[in-house]
């Protein structure tokens, strides 16, 4: 991967918080990275394993969850176990030689469009780094 180039991302979103943030970052001309792509999903605990893993075979350089947080309509222990997927995702990972750094998760609000920026900003430039060093 050339370092002008963008990562190609894709985020699991939640359609009641964080899609709605994601959603207005475009509308607020807001810009990331071209190549990010969005799965909205009722909860963000409701991701796979296995969709994040196919995802890296399907040539994604990155995988982001933009959690619920504490906002999450389906319970309040929702970040707590989107991260224990993650765990679990990471562990399988280092299993295949795949770098646990291409997955990342963060806490998503609603109204958290510039959040939401800085986040795939930084994943991006991290994703085209580490892709560089390689």
């Amino acid at each position: 991967m050339n370092s002008k180039l963008n990562a190609r991302i894709l985020v699991f979103s939640t359609d009641k918080i964080s899609d709605p943030a994601i959603d207005m970052a475009g509308l607020l001309k807001l810009h990331y990275p071209p190549k990010v792509y969005t799965i909205p999903l009722p909860c963000s605990s409701a991701v796979k394993t296995k969709w994040i893993l196919h995802a890296f075979e399907q040539g994604f350089d990155g995988v982001f969850i933009a959690a619920d947080g504490s906002d999450c309509p389906y319970g309040e222990s929702c970040t707590e176990k989107t991260g224990d997927i993650v765990k679990r995702t990471h562990d399988i990972m280092k299993e295949k030689n795949i770098d646990p750094m291409r997955l990342k998760m963060a806490a998503i609000c609603s109204v958290c469009s510039e959040s939401f920026v800085k986040q795939v900003k930084s994943f991006d430039e991290a994703l085209i780094k580490n892709k560089n060093a390689e």
